[in-house]
């Protein structure tokens, strides 16, 4: 999961960095020292779980969630006092922690929102309604997300490989990644972003997908495996 922590205070940012890097689900995406600077980042990116702290100057983290919209993560809300409780969890947090945090606490939180996101992936995976609008040869059409197999980098355009069809559409791989949803696509190369859901083998340095051989670059790998959770 990308995990991004909020605090106004360097000590408790320093405290949390620490925690997370004690759970190997997790990726560091960003900190932030306020609602403002955090609401950028996580409609800029892909931000999974949001470690926030509620007391802050300007915005405070209840604001901050119920701004967010269909871009919000999951959370667990942070505070030195428990007089938020209540409304943090109408807001269908996670899980609310209160300072100090003991580091088993933490990691106990971060269990609940590991189920929370497993469960989310699988049910997000499995919609055949989810779809973008690409223009292909000067045509707008409506491709659905899980009909796409991969899409490769081929200089200024980019082409997007279905079962049935190839689509070339104006546009960096990078640019096109933006848009993607981070539960059913995953960069393997820097010219490839694959449907996770449409790998059948991985064998050394190559995805096999409907018989179409897709390469994983080093700089990816890993990173790969920990998303398929490899046994």
């Amino acid at each position: 999961m990308n995990c991004l922590i909020v605090d106004d205070n360097k000590i408790a940012l320093m405290v949390l960095r620490q925690m997370v890097g004690m759970d190997s689900s997790l990726t560091l995406a960003g900190e932030c020292h306020d609602a403002i600077e955090a609401y950028k980042s996580i409609m800029a990116g892909q931000i999974d779980l949001l470690l926030l702290d509620i007391e802050m100057p300007g915005m405070d983290g209840i604001e901050l969630v119920k701004s967010l919209g269909s871009k919000r993560p999951i959370i667990i809300f942070i505070t030195a006092g428990t007089d938020y409780a209540a409304e943090a969890f109408d807001l269908n947090v996670v899980d609310f922690l209160t300072k100090p945090i003991a580091p088993l606490r933490f990691l106990q939180a971060v269990e609940k929102a590991r189920n929370v996101f497993k469960t989310k992936t699988i049910t997000l995976s499995n919609k055949d309604d989810e779809f973008i609008f690409i223009r292909d040869s000067g045509v707008v059409r409506r491709l659905k997300l899980w009909d796409i197999l991969y899409m490769e980098a081929m200089g200024d355009y980019v082409k997007i490989y279905t079962s049935e069809q190839v689509y070339t559409i104006h546009s960096s791989l990078k640019a096109a990644e933006l848009k993607l949803p981070r539960h059913i696509f995953f960069r393997v190369h820097r010219s490839f972003i694959v449907n996770v859901g449409k790998i059948d083998t991985i064998e050394g340095g190559t995805l096999i997908i409907s018989n179409k051989m897709v390469p994983v670059s080093d700089a990816y790998r890993s990173a790969l495996n920990k998303r398929m959770q490899i046994l």
